[in-house]
């Protein structure tokens, strides 16, 4: 019976200032490594975004969704299924979202200050859902560890990228403990080093709910752990050709918008 390889959690440079790669390079490395499809989660305006946060809500939302779009039109080309998602971060503590969508954005520019109970459950009323990335991880720029069971689907168990084995088992453990599906993904933000995490399906997925059903179904048929197997070198140049949000590929209108003409 075959499997299919999904990427849970990505960034691309358009959309995350941590990223050295362009939405289009970092599905052209699941190609190589032979996923079925990914989901794009830049960092939103809450977290390391590579937006300008001063400008306009909607030429905002039009530059944060490069990255997801360039990943598009690659996939699309190359047979590989790529669903738009984000990472909303409150305070430091993340959030993979799925199921939304770029008009979805467009509609709702207080999502930008919302708490986090509220903004779970504007996604939920919209058909969304909510799984806390890395909920343990421990690094300088954390100034805690915030659980939220009443407000996610589901729990980032293992994450390939950042994470220690006792991160992670601490994970699973919060998960089991609140009767919460879990889950993986590979947080990558790179091609030169992607830890080749995410999930292995039975069932080829259709749209975003079916990765939910997955979820709570126990469809998950494994969580990749990081592979350094195929590891390529780090270019000295790496962040020098990063590609950025770009407000030439903005609409004209939304060009006149910044520009003031």
């Amino acid at each position: 019976m075959p499997l299919y390889k999904y990427e849970t959690h990505m960034h691309t440079s358009q959309g995350s200032a941590c990223s050295s790669c362009s939405g289009a390079e970092m599905v052209e490395r699941l190609y190589e490594l032979g996923y079925t499809g990914c989901f794009i989660t830049d960092h939103f305006f809450g977290g390391n975004t590579a937006v300008d946060r001063s400008l306009p809500w909607d030429v905002k939302i039009h530059l944060f969704c490069q990255g997801y779009e360039d990943a598009k039109r690659r996939g699309d080309e190359l047979g590989i299924q790529v669903f738009f998602g984000l990472e909303f971060g409150w305070f430091g503590t993340e959030f993979l979202t799925y199921g939304v969508d770029k008009q979805f954005l467009l509609d709702h520019p207080e999502i930008e200050h919302m708490e986090i109970d509220r903004f779970a459950g504007l996604v939920h009323q919209n058909g969304g859902f909510v799984v806390h990335a890395h909920p343990f991880r421990e690094a300088p720029y954390l100034r805690g560890i915030r659980l939220y069971p009443r407000c996610v689907d589901g729990v980032e168990a293992v994450n390939a990228s950042h994470n220690g084995s006792e991160f992670n088992d601490r994970a699973a453990a919060y998960a089991k403990s609140y009767g919460l599906p879990i889950t993986g993904g590979s947080d990558a933000h790179h091609i030169w080093n992607h830890p080749q995490g995410g999930i292995l399906l039975e069932e080829k997925l259709s749209e975003p709910a079916d990765y939910l059903e997955q979820m709570k179904s126990g469809g998950i048929v494994k969580i990749l752990e990081r592979d350094d197997s195929r590891s390529l070198p780090w270019p000295e140049d790496a962040w020098s050709h990063a590609v950025r949000p770009d407000i030439e590929l903005l609409p004209e209108e939304l060009k006149l918008k910044i520009h003031g003409n």
